[in-house]
């Protein structure tokens, strides 16, 4: 079984995978036996215009022969290999099949995945930040962090009041992020002056141009005023805030209430009646009788001695003054 994957844009590695053995179960085998493997290389030159293809045979971890497309042989690389590269080479048909890989394997592959590998670019992000150095106090590192490029070719330069320093310059590898793209640092190590002015250029196949990013000591007024105008946005946002909470609370506490649809409030009793009797009242509300346009509630009162109720229309509230008996 072969997979082949392109890594890079200039030599691209294709990794063939070959199991001698399988495994039962999914278990490891005991020993140091470890099973036979095989691992091809293709290396391209101005593109696909010269193509080298290597096939290496590895059996523990150690090559022991390997096949090169610029000899045309299998060579071998230990005492191991000395018999299988001999065998190899004397079958024509397998040679020849070997030589063919340049073409049917290392260009093929080159012209179905360089749309997405060779040629896919994406920007670089620049980011300037001050760090403390730990060996001198007194002297700060200025770090110049670009991330998120592709490919990994990247030139990172610092510039101090528009001249490049080269000597206090320090830079990481570059990083592989595990999603197809890069990052690096790079720090230049400086006691930076007020009015001095630090510039971090970058420059990538992604760009059009290069892209550079300023840095400069602010001074204590500044700072002050940075610091002050960060503190007022802050109160300014939470009065804004306030304000209108408290305009939405009044606006809604003012809105009039509508009529509940649930039992009516218990108009008062008129002042004839004694306090301790018992009143119902209904949930129809009548018109005026007298033609009125307010709404009337009907309420029933339990009269003293009797089992008959008596009866009485009381207005709603502010709809009139007193209440007039019916029975």
């Amino acid at each position: 079984m072969k997979t082949g994957h392109v890594l890079g844009a200039g030599a691209i590695l294709v990794a063939l995978v070959v199991l001698g053995a399988h495994l039962a179960g999914g278990k490891e085998p005991s020993g140091e036996l470890r099973a036979p493997m095989g691992e091809a290389e293709c290396h391209y030159l101005n593109g696909s215009q010269r193509v080298r293809y290597v096939q290496r045979y590895i059996h523990n971890r150690e090559q022991y022969a390997h096949f090169d497309s610029n000899v045309g042989l299998h060579v071998p690389n230990a005492p191991l290999g000395e018999l299988q590269a001999k065998h190899y080479n004397s079958q024509p048909q397998f040679m020849e099949q070997r030589r063919a890989e340049v073409d049917m394997f290392c260009r093929h592959n080159y012209k179905v995945l360089t749309p997405f590998l060779t040629e896919r670019k994406v920007q670089p992000k620049v980011r300037v930040t001050p760090m403390q150095s730990s060996s001198l106090p007194q002297t700060k590192r200025l770090a110049c962090y670009v991330t998120g490029f592709y490919p990994a070719e990247i030139e990172v330069k610092w510039f101090q009041n528009g001249r490049e320093e080269t000597e206090s310059v320090a830079s990481t590898d570059v990083i592989q992020n595990g999603d197809w793209t890069y990052q690096v640092l790079v720090m230049l190590e400086t006691t930076p002056q007020r009015g001095d002015t630090y510039t971090c250029q970058v420059e990538h196949v992604s760009l059009q141009q290069p892209v550079s990013q300023r840095w400069e000591l602010q001074s204590d007024g500044a700072r002050s005023k940075m610091l002050t105008g960060v503190g007022g946005f802050v109160l300014g946002l939470i009065f804004l805030v306030l304000g209108l909470g408290l305009y939405v609370r009044k606006k809604v506490t003012s809105r009039p209430r509508a009529h509940s649809r649930g039992p009516p409030l218990t108009p008062s009793l008129p002042p004839s009646l004694p306090a301790w009797l018992s009143l119902l009242c209904s949930s129809r509300v009548p018109r005026d009788p007298h033609g009125g346009s307010r709404p009337l509630r009907l309420c029933l009162i339990k009269c003293p001695g009797t089992r008959r109720p008596c009866s009485c229309l009381t207005p709603l509230r502010g709809a009139g003054a007193g209440s007039r008996a019916l029975g």
